[in-house]
């Protein structure tokens, strides 16, 4: 027996070696039948039979057949030759037409492709480049031959180099890959080169070579290991950029680098801003600086030269009559021709007010009672329409508004494709695991990370199955559910089953299979055997993910089980430089159908994720999970907010209640021990609460019952908002009245009218600003801030309103109960101590007057204090500019979510960005030739068209944030229809002749194409073919014969009406991956500016409407749409609420412009403090930050207003004077009421466990009481006392007058008292002296009582004045 091997053996030796290598011989001829040594390819393995002959002359069909096949051999008839029968060539037509599929869109390299193979098999001097290596005995129809099996090809590098540049940039446009990358094995097109070209085209593993070519590629003028007589071919390539001998046009740009045109390049992008050789903006906080420091200096050089100039013309008597100590709180006398108009005005204005108030006031505290019920009646009417409140969780509906460009580009997109669908998602990794090398029969060395491990691969699998078989009862469907009723299946929507599903993950590498991962089989390469295993068909299929066969002996396919592939970066992830198998992550993900929220599935899918969910989160918790991993489901951003929500709305709570206490508390007057429970006001605190939760429950039932709905950031800031204006209001009022004195014959009511007429006024002017200011903030156009404006405007306007009557009553009551001596929890309990009549003016209105007025206004501390927050004002806007815009989704979640991991692994390890689709709308003609020309990339398109152009800008990726050029439905329509491959044929007869016949359908029943060749090689169908054929393309799947189908590719990307018209298409390319708001946003204006640039060029096309346009569309778009415009949206909103504080403080005041203009200066500084210390404490800008900037202006109202209003209505002499007595009375009340009631609460929420929270709520909202109480209570006096406006001289007339009435009303008095005293003198006689005594000792005491009483009565008027 081993003789008679070794005798086979030396048979076919010298079989081989007689051939001889010389031209116009065939070193094989004629198709002997199917290769022995090859199991179950993909297409059947005819190879061909020895024969050592002198090539054939062609005539007839077989010539015709050449001139088909091989148009390169053709030497006109007659004088052609060949090596090749008509069945062979057959065969090799079939061949190239797989190859053709993929590779026609460039013409040049097509027929490259086809150039050597057709030399290999019917070239007249095949023995020249052809050395046969390997026979085989091949018996067909009982016939035994000698059948050729190997061979090897003598190539020049040459034409090998330049063939393979020619087809190096073909494009696959419904990846957006590379075809060569199907051609090359596990090199893919990055490391593919001439030699792994040809070797993988020679390759019989790989399913589709029918025997093994051993392509030798020879340097020019190499002689060494050729074979006597062997001259490797050298022909003449083409370029990519020429045309083909056949007529054939030059290969597209998107093809052919050599073919694009000149490019200008970019312009680099603009500099930073800068001045000198340094950051501009900082230059320019420098300079507004030294101008406003200068400014101030100046101004107190001239007012110290004044001052002095005064001081001499006093001493010298210049002014004699007036005050001569400017100090002195002596009353100059005014002349009424010295009063101007706007202070008649302003004390008229002030008048009206209070005389208004006090009367409303004493009305009010009459009839307490009754205006609590009325005040609860229009309070629950209100309130009813909480009832259909409808609270806005979608972040859709919360940050994009209906009208955006985004919001209308998604509503087109849904509209037409359907929502983009729905991901569920899980990223594993194995830290613990270590690598290790795999040495690769076929690939060589190879480093494996620990992840890549079989036990790890077969239990992600396992895990798969079991997310898989997830069931569930559904109330929407009736019956049980599961992952089929809602899983996006590409290939098979209508009626999906399990494996239809899409479930991209490295599993389906092996089809999901057990057994196909364990599968093991013996190879022999280069003559030696070894194992291959699932490690060598992964290494395959993770560079060749769209092959349906590898070129192991496993023989298995790389595409899913649900007939699509699965590219390398959703089944991997966290390699470099395509390197895969060092991969730190493994990725799954389950793709479902995205329904509409009205939709009864949509509630189906929520399920789904639901039971996803549970399923991973046991698993993870699982001791056997040998993975760490990472995982989200598309409904967990939304859950994770509504979770951390509903958590903290403990913290809240207790925020509340803190304040509640502070207030209850600090409204207490403790003037004994005795009557502490008398004099506390715990419940006037609590009806203050109660007012403000009412405001807010009116304004959130008025809007629910208009039909605006709210959301979970008005429940969190409105109720602030309120507390912070309604405390401060509280606090001024309670505190007047406690620091007030009852006159003599005064009621209890009258004294609160007078009070409030007295307060009431500011606390107008503050509620009125602010909610003039949110009522203009409604004009924004993002919902959030739109509805948080309307509802904080009316719940201001409505706590004023309560305040004014409700609270007014309340306090009624409760100085009732206090006169009574009763006890305010006990009413029925009473204490003998009585209430002094006395003013209480607690422990911090002496503390502010005595010391910190003083030390504040004290002469050096004012300049320090101006040029400290010059300073502060200067850095700030330097910060503010400086400010980073944008939210990063991650700050949306709570610490300790696991949607923190997800973000952090998605960051690290995904190796693509989002997919963004370019959308046209209706008004273009696809299906004309220069609407064609105008869409596609391939041979014959224009150099400048829409997918060219997406192209053009993938190659700037740091600049277009565009990684992965789009796929065009263009583009392969063009291909599927090109009569060089099956794709588009006919059936010839039976009842379906005339119509589309599927390319896995035998030749014999559809011989017709679906369009006639093209003698340029520039396939374009005629528009009536073009609407015939394309649903049949959309509805095509793909397969190993055509791999063009439009199923699951296209199908829903282009949109027809009923009369055929396309109304909308899409093409979808891949952003580079986006890490932060500020990337994803200029990614969103990148793309935007090249759709735009692709309408202008296409509206240019024939028959274009002008209204048509190209837009991009990413789900992201909706989100970070806002962050182009937030910055000219914040200035408007802003502006428009600083407006209505001027104005306001003006009206109120009597047209007091400098007061006016001086409490704006002062809100805006802390406004733009705000921002520059978001700057330095990491705070983003961003809508969540423009709702608490806009919440910034009212609170510094309340900071600023109060004191702007008491230094302006003062009648001091002197500015200093002046700011003393309003820092002193009313920033008591202002630090009391606004400071201490927002601080305890703010810091509450530092336990809060969403980190938005913690930034916008806990951070910003410190920031800003923080700086108004700095503004307000130390910068805004000082900037008084420097440039307040003077005192207004209408008041002082008035006291003026009024003192002089009283004076002519004493001595009047006083004279009818003497002549009294005179006439009843002589009838006094003896026995009177008890009387007279007695009459002496009253009449002092009258005239001190009456002396007290016009004192009070003085006092009085000045308040009211």
């Amino acid at each position: 027996m081993i003789r008679f091997g070794a005798l086979i053996i030396l048979l076919a030796f010298l079989v081989l070696s007689a051939a001889q290598h010389q031209p116009g011989y065939c070193a094989f001829y004629e198709e002997c039948g199917r290769n022995p040594s090859l199991g179950e390819p993909l297409i059947p393995p005819i190879v061909p039979c020895l024969n050592y002959s002198p090539a054939r002359a062609l005539k007839g069909e077989h010539y015709k057949k050449l001139q088909e096949v091989c148009p390169i051999l053709d030497q006109g008839e007659g004088n052609t030759y060949a090596c090749c029968s008509i069945k062979q060539m057959t065969s090799l037509q079939k061949s190239l037409t797989l190859s053709r599929a993929v590779l026609n869109r460039c013409p040049s390299c097509a027929e490259n492709f086809a150039h050597l193979h057709c030399i290999n098999t019917c070239s007249p001097n095949q023995t020249l480049s052809i050395n046969v290596t390997k026979v085989m005995n091949v018996t067909e129809l009982g016939i035994t031959r000698e059948a050729v099996v190997g061979y090897q090809a003598y190539v020049s590098t040459t034409f090998a180099d330049n063939a393979f540049k020619s087809c190096q940039n073909v494009r696959i446009p419904a990846t957006g890959g590379f075809a060569i990358s199907t051609m090359c094995g596990r090199f893919g097109a990055k490391l593919c080169t001439p030699q792994r070209w040809y070797d993988f085209q020679g390759d019989s593993s790989n399913g589709l070579a029918p025997l093994d070519i051993d392509f030798r590629l020879i340097r020019p003028g190499e002689t060494a290991g050729l074979p006597e007589g062997v001259v490797p071919y050298n022909g003449q390539p083409l370029k990519c950029s020429e045309k083909t001998p056949s007529g054939g046009e030059a290969c597209s740009c998107q093809d052919c680098q050599e073919a694009c045109p000149i490019v200008p390049p970019l312009d680099p992008p603009p500099p930073p801003f800068q001045l000198f050789g340094t950051d501009g903006f900082f230059v320019i906080a420098i300079i507004l600086l030294c101008l406003l420091l200068c400014s101030f200096l100046l101004f107190l050089v001239a007012s110290c030269l004044m001052k002095s100039q005064k001081g001499k013309d006093e001493e010298k008597g210049k002014k004699t009559g007036k005050n001569k100590d400017k100090n002195s709180e002596t009353v100059p006398d005014i002349h009424p021709s010295e009063v101007k108009c706007a202070d008649k005005t302003s004390l008229a204005a002030q008048a009206f007010l209070s005389s208004q108030f006090q009367a409303w006031g004493t009305l009010i505290a009459t009839y307490p009672s009754l205006v609590l019920i009325v005040s609860a009646v229009v309070v629950a009417a209100f309130s009813v329409g909480l009832k259909s409140i409808e609270l806005t969780t979608d972040p859709v509906e919360l940050w994009s508004a209906p009208k955006s460009r985004a919001r209308q580009e998604k509503d087109f997109h849904d509209k037409h494709f359907t929502p983009f669908f729905r991901t569920n998602q899980l990223i594993l990794t194995a830290p613990d695991r270590k690598g290790y090398i795999y040495d690769s029969l076929l690939f060589g060395p190879q480093n494996f990370s620990g992840i890549l491990s079989k036990d790890l691969v077969i239990e992600l699998l396992e895990l798969q199955k079991k997310i898989q078989k997830i069931e569930f009862w559904s109330e929407d469907l009736n019956r049980t559910a599961n992952l089929k009723d809602v899983c996006y299946a590409p290939l098979n929507p209508s009626n999906p089953s399990l494996t239809d599903c899409a479930v991209n993950s490295l599993p389906q590498y092996f089809q999901n299979s057990l057994k196909n991962i364990n599968a093991k089989v013996n190879m022999t390469e280069l003559g030696e055997t070894r194992e291959v295993d699932w490690r060598d068909h992964l290494i395959y299929c993770l560079s060749s993910p769209l092959s349906f066969k590898d070129i192991t002996d496993l023989g298995m396919s790389c595409m899913s089980d649900y007939g699509a592939p699965v590219f390398s970066f959703l089944a991997v992830g966290g390699y470099k430089d395509d390197e895969y198998t060092n991969a730190e992550a493994l990725i799954m993900t389950f793709s479902l159908n995205n329904y509409a929220r009205d939709n009864p599935r949509f509630k189906v899918a929520l399920q789904w994720e639901k039971e996803f969910l549970k399923v991973v989160q046991d698993y993870k918790k699982d001791p056997a999970c040998n993975f760490t991993f990472a995982y989200m489901a598309e409904r967990s951003l939304e859950d994770e907010i509504n979770r951390t929500t509903a958590e903290d709305i403990p913290i809240f709570m207790i925020s509340y209640a803190v304040i509640f206490v502070y207030i209850a508390v600090a409204l207490g007057e403790y003037s004994s021990w005795k009557r502490i429970l008398v004099d506390s006001k715990f419940l006037v605190g609590l009806g203050g609460i109660l007012v403000v939760g009412c405001s807010v429950l009116a304004s959130m039932g008025f809007y629910s019952w208009i039909g605006i709905p709210s959301s979970l950031v008005i429940l969190q800031v409105v109720p602030f908002l309120v507390l912070a204006v309604g405390a401060d209001n509280i606090f001024i009022f309670v505190l007047e009245y406690q620091r007030d004195v009852r006159k003599p014959g005064e009621t209890r009511e009258e004294q609160i009218g007078r009070v409030l007429g007295h307060v009431a006024p500011s606390m107008l002017l503050c509620s009125l600003s602010e909610s003039v200011c949110f009522f203009l903030g409604a004009l924004s156009t993002m919902p959030a801030v739109k509805s948080f404006a309307l509802y904080a405007a009316l719940a201001v306007l409505m706590d004023f309103v309560l305040q004014m009557t409700a609270f007014v009553a309340l306090l009624s009551l409760d100085a009732r109960r206090q006169d009574s001596n009763r006890c305010e929890l006990f009413c029925c309990v009473s204490v003998s101590t009585k209430r002094p009549n006395k003013a209480n003016e607690g422990f911090l209105l002496p503390f502010m007057r005595k010391y910190y007025a003083p030390a504040l206004l004290n002469g050096f501390t004012r300049i320090i204090v101006m040029v400290v927050f010059i300073f502060m004002f200067c850095a700030s806007i330097f910060l503010m500019l400086n400010v980073k815009v944008g939210l990063d989704q991650e700050l949306a979640m709570p610490q300790g979510s696991y949607m923190l991991d997800y973000f952090q692994y998605l960051y690290k390890y995904f190796e693509v960005g989002a997919p963004v689709y370019f959308v046209t709308k209706r008004g273009y003609n696809f299906s004309t030739v220069e609407g064609m020309n105008g869409v596609c990339s391939s041979v014959g398109c224009d150099q400048f068209s829409m997918t060219q152009k997406i192209q053009y800008a993938t190659n700037y990726p740091n600049r277009s944030y565009l990684g992965i050029p789009a796929n065009s439905w263009v583009d392969d329509f063009i291909d599927w229809l090109n009569p060089g491959s099956r794709c588009c044929r006919l059936y010839a007869y039976g009842p379906n002749a005339g119509k589309f016949c599927p390319a896995n359908i035998t030749s014999f029943m559809c011989r017709d194409k679906c369009i006639a060749r093209s003698p340029d090689g520039v396939i374009r169908p005629s528009e009536e073919e073009f609407n015939r054929f394309l649903p049949d393309f959309l509805g095509n799947r793909p397969d190993l014969q055509c791999p063009k189908g439009g199923l699951g590719a296209y199908d829903s990307s282009v949109v027809t009406d009923d009369s055929g018209e396309i109304i909308a298409s899409r093409f979808m390319a891949y952003h580079i991956p986006l890490t932060n708001s500020q990337e994803f946003t200029a990614a969103l204006q990148k793309v935007r500016e090249l759709a735009d640039n692709i309408t202008l060029g296409m509206r240019n096309i024939t028959g274009t409407s002008p209204d048509f346009e190209v837009f991009p569309y990413t789900i992201t778009n909706v989100f970070y749409e806002q962050y182009l415009t937030i910055v000219s949206e914040g200035l408007f909103n802003i502006g428009l609420c600083l407006l209505p504080t001027f104005v306001v403080c003006c009206l109120l005041l009597g047209l007091d412009l400098r007061s006016g203009l001086l409490n704006l200066i002062t809100i805006i500084m802390i406004v733009v403090d705000t921002v520059g210390v978001m700057t330095l404490w990491s705070i983003d800008y961003n809508a969540v930050a423009l709702i608490n900037l806009v919440t910034a202006v009212g609170i510094s109202v309340e900071f600023v207003s109060h004191i702007t209003r008491s230094f302006a209505l003062s009648i001091k002499l002197t500015r200093v004077e002046r700011a003393k007595e309003a820092t002193a009375n009313m920033g008591s009340a202002v630090f009391a009421g606004v400071a201490m009631t927002n601080l305890p609460g703010i810091l509450v929420l530092a336990f809060a466990k969403a980190q938005l929270i913690q930034i916008f709520f806990f951070r910003l909202n410190l920031v800003i009481t923080l700086l108004g109480m700095a503004h307000g209570l130390i910068f805004l006096p000082v900037l008084l006392s420097y440039f307040g406006p003077g005192v207004n001289k209408a008041v002082l007339l008035q006291l003026q007058m009024s003192n002089r009435n009283l004076e002519m009303k004493n001595q009047i008095k006083e004279a009818y008292d003497n002549v009294s005293y005179e006439d009843h003198e002589t009838q006094q006689e003896a026995g009177s002296s008890t009387k007279t005594s007695h009459s002496d000792d009253s009449k002092p005491s009258q005239d001190r009582k009456e002396d007290t009483s016009e004192s009070i009565e003085k006092k009085d008027k000045i308040d009211r004045l």
